[in-house]
């Protein structure tokens, strides 16, 4: 699995920290989702799935 992001349409909700908080966290400036693991262990894989799909703004893509 690899986690793809694009700043560019993150909206900063947080929904994706806290769905995956292990492989989200977001900047304290602006809110922006910074992903401290762009390839996650396999068993993170369900909560990195809720995370992408709670974006309201598609910013994640999950490749796997």
């Amino acid at each position: 699995m690899k986690i793809i992001i694009d700043e560019g349409k993150c909206v900063g909700a947080g929904q994706c920290v806290l769905a995956a908080a292990d492989v989200f966290d977001q900047r304290d400036e602006d809110g922006i989702v910074v992903l401290l693991n762009p390839v996650p262990p396999h068993e993170l894989l369900p909560q990195v799935e809720d995370a992408a799909a709670r974006y309201p703004a598609l910013a994640i893509e999950v490749v796997k």
